[in-house]
């Protein structure tokens, strides 16, 4: 059996191609948009793609499970587990095989054998992975959102990002039994999950690309529990916000992606397109670092650095069907926005258009007005504006960091549903934002000032160094 796992760093998703080397057929699980990377370590191999799937209907990408299938002339095999109100609505228009739990398929000597372990999301399916050629039983579980290392898939999505009224609680005890059922399995399995350190899909995933059922049995928090009523407490508790963005993917992917036919490549742009570009209401994202955006940018422009963040962020705050154009660093910039589209593609961003480099905006300086900065205060001078009035404090992280400590009278907005709320801010003032440490205020500066609030400032350092400053936090 051949196996190659796939990670995506923007939205810290793994997919997997497993392969027979004797017959030379291939099957691909949880593909994301970006099919080409499938086909082409597919080609390298000496494999051919004869089958895709998929363990749910996700919400953090869009599936490009629908896309390779055609792609490769392959077999599209979905879930047909779930409540009515739930599932694939595409399946049959796509011509594809519906596996519910116990049901076979084999590619090559490879056996994939699907179980339903639903509580994530009612569909989800695991499969149990069989090399033939030398086994007669699983040696691992494909677990999609079920099991991570270190914690167990997030219940409450259905009804905080679908909008399925009343199915957070049933699904977190649905969640309870499908584990007490899996940790019947044995304890050498080794676990292939679907998402790592950093993605919204649980609490406190771990890093490590992979695990064992025995492992996890001992020290992930999930299996370990015994008491049903205990942990749909725990596993419900402190989830964080669903980016907003999440809703349209459930809806997207249960409904079929669009087949793209391949990522943007977007066009570099002149700096004469940028003025169009937002007075036609275009979103202009620029990728560079938050100190070079402060120090002067394009008014209008939201700044969210191309980091390991930026697709998690674009999602979250900006719209998905309006054309979309990225500012990227002079140095490489065709790489730099490349990477960009890639990852605004991957989260359903359709009609990505071009690209201007840095010089854009001393071009449209000379030609168009005053750039924009964003001053920044320290927590010291905070401090005196705070006594002296005049100032609204915004803190825009996370409710677990607001109730762990935060400014006296402070507003608590997380990011998140900052363009939601910006327009019951005071029109008075300035609007000081801060986040822990600064790079998600960087952010909420830029949205702020987009929104027409002239009067926008940044705490340098964040809530870290106001703590540090030893000035009075309220809990």
């Amino acid at each position: 059996m051949f196996l190659r796992r796939f990670y995506e760093d923007h939205i810290a998703q793994a997919s997997y191609l497993l392969g027979c080397e004797s017959t030379g057929e291939a099957v691909v699980v949880d593909p994301n948009r970006d099919v080409e990377q499938y086909v082409a370590a597919a080609a390298s191999e000496g494999l051919r793609i004869t089958h895709v799937t998929e363990t749910h209907i996700h919400a953090d990408f869009v599936s490009g499970s629908r896309e390779l299938a055609e792609r490769a002339g392959a077999t599209l095999l979905l879930s047909s587990a779930g409540d009515p109100s739930w599932q694939y609505a595409f399946a049959r228009q796509a011509g594809a095989r519906l596996l519910g739990d116990g049901d076979r398929f084999e590619v090559g000597a490879v056996r994939l054998e699907a179980m339903h372990t639903p509580g994530h999301t009612p569909e989800h399916l695991t499969f149990l992975v069989t090399d033939t050629a030398s086994a007669d039983r699983p040696m691992a579980a494909i677990t999609g959102d079920f099991v991570f290392v270190g914690d167990v898939g997030r219940p409450d999505l259905l009804e905080r990002a679908a909008k399925v009224a009343g199915t957070m609680e049933s699904s977190a005890h649905e969640l309870f039994r499908a584990l007490q059922r899996f940790k019947t399995l044995p304890d050498y399995l080794q676990l292939w999950p679907g998402h790592g350190a950093g993605s919204a899909c649980g609490k406190a995933l771990g890093a490590m690309p992979q695990s064992t059922l025995g492992y996890e049995r001992l020290f992930n928090w999930g299996l370990a529990e015994e008491d049903e009523q205990r942990f749909v407490a725990t596993v419900l508790n402190g989830q964080p916000e669903p980016p907003a963005y999440f809703a349209t993917m459930k809806r997207v992917n249960r409904e079929g992606p669009l087949v793209l036919g391949g990522l943007p490549h977007p066009e570099r742009l002149g700096a004469a397109r940028l003025k169009p570009a937002l007075d036609g209401g275009a979103t202009v994202i620029d990728t560079r670092h938050a100190a070079d955006f402060a120090a002067g940018h394009v008014p209008g422009t939201i700044n969210i650095p191309l980091n390991r963040s930026f697709a998690t962020w674009a999602g979250s705050l900006l719209p998905l069907d309006r054309p979309c154009h990225v500012i990227v660093d002079d140095d490489d910039a065709p790489v730099l926005a490349a990477r960009a589209a890639r990852a605004l593609a991957l989260i359903g961003f359709d009609h990505i258009g071009g690209y201007f480099g840095a010089e854009s905006i001393d071009e449209w300086h000379a030609s168009s007005g005053a750039l924009q900065t964003v001053p920044t205060l320290t927590a010291s001078e905070l401090r005196s504006r705070l006594a002296a009035g005049g100032v609204t404090v915004i803190d825009v992280r996370t409710d677990h960091e607001w109730q762990a400590g935060h400014l006296h009278g402070a507003q608590w907005i997380p990011l998140g549903s900052l363009a939601q709320r910006a327009e019951a801010l005071p029109r008075t003032g300035t609007l000081v934002v801060h986040c822990q440490g600064g790079a998600r205020s960087a952010i909420a500066a830029s949205l702020l000032l987009a929104a027409g609030r002239p009067h926008v400032a940044n705490l340098a350092g964040g809530f870290s160094e106001w703590t540090a400053g030893g000035f009075p936090v309220e809990r």
